[in-house]
């Protein structure tokens, strides 16, 4: 199946980053509530994982997506963006007490963008091989400044190098994350790149949360609220609106593109909570700043061709027409 046009891509994929914002939410208002963070994300990958078991039953296009990954016989790593997506949690509940929010969040979305840049440079993801051009730096840049300009008036701690490293790699995971499971996608269908994401993130937070003793000491006490348990509907929403953004748009702009969705959904949070604090200008400023990097980054030639077959991604040269009869960029 091809994927939607660039438009149409990136708006699903701020739709994702606005329910990313909302199960960044949920996932910390039921960790605190049940007395440990990690077990919000236990919940959200659970959820998800239930869901991916319920999309096997009811889902052909996940029945035969997977069917035909099995066919595609793509290398083991390929398989492996879901650990993106667990590092980064596990990463922000040691990062953020030392870093604070602001910081953590800009070091996460200059991780971002740097492997959104080099992705997209290398041909990792299926949309094939873009150049490391003035406009998509430059958008990677306004992203990066976007987000530090939202984050004025967060809390900030000390600026532990090592830490700060840790938060750019998580970044870069989550860019290796929605690159790997775009190859998955393009192999087999967006609902199988899906179900393998939660497949192989799951058993991670899993050993986590087990690690942190989440699942030691005295018994654990749920609260009420059905909304609390939402993270793994929201999680599957995000992870496919990145996949389908990834095959349409690249990383980098994927990215970008969902970090406005979140600084978006910040922006309603902040409205619609009943406590909330109303509109806070600098995060709807980073928010349009953030969507307009989208723009810029889009800017100057397209990727060359690129196809999954065989469990290889071939990548026509520059300047070789597409199945489409468009010149590779």
């Amino acid at each position: 199946m091809r994927p939607p046009p660039v438009a149409v891509a990136l708006t699903l994929v701020v739709l994702g980053g606005t329910a990313s914002a909302a199960q960044g939410a949920v996932n910390a208002e039921l960790g605190q509530r049940v007395g440990n963070a990690s077990l919000g994300a236990v919940v959200n990958n659970l959820g998800g994982c239930l869901l991916v078991l319920l999309g096997l039953l009811v889902l052909p296009s996940m029945r035969t997506g997977l069917a035909a990954l099995r066919r595609s016989r793509l290398p083991w790593w390929s398989y492996l963006g879901g650990l993106g997506g667990a590092a980064i949690v596990v990463l922000a509940a040691y990062a953020v007490p030392v870093l604070g929010v602001a910081v953590f969040t800009i070091a996460q979305v200059a991780g971002g963008s740097l492997g959104g840049l080099a992705s997209d440079r290398v041909g990792l993801a299926p949309v094939g091989r873009l150049p490391l051009t003035a406009p998509r730096v430059a958008g990677a840049l306004l992203g990066v400044a976007a987000v530090g300009l939202a984050q004025l008036g967060q809390p900030v701690g000390d600026l532990a190098v090592g830490v700060l490293l840790l938060a750019v790699a998580g970044g870069i995971g989550v860019a290796l994350q929605a690159a790997l499971n775009g190859r998955i996608s393009a192999a087999g269908s967006a609902a199988a790149g899906v179900a393998v994401n939660f497949v192989v993130s799951t058993p991670a937070v899993l050993l986590v949360a087990a690690l942190a003793g989440a699942f030691t000491g005295p018994p654990i006490r749920w609260p009420d609220g059905w909304h609390l348990y939402t993270g793994g509907l929201l999680g599957v929403v995000i992870v496919a609106s990145l996949v389908v953004g990834v095959r349409a748009a690249g990383v980098l702009r994927t990215g970008l593109a969902l970090v406005g969705g979140q600084l978006a959904g910040a922006v309603l949070l902040d409205l619609l909570l009943p406590q909330g604090p109303g509109v806070r200008l600098p995060v709807l400023a980073g928010a349009l700043f953030t969507l307009l990097a989208v723009l810029v980054a889009g800017r100057g030639p397209r990727a060359a061709t690129a196809e999954v077959d065989g469990g290889a991604l071939r990548v026509a040269p520059e300047g070789t027409p597409g199945p489409d009869g468009r010149l590779g960029g």
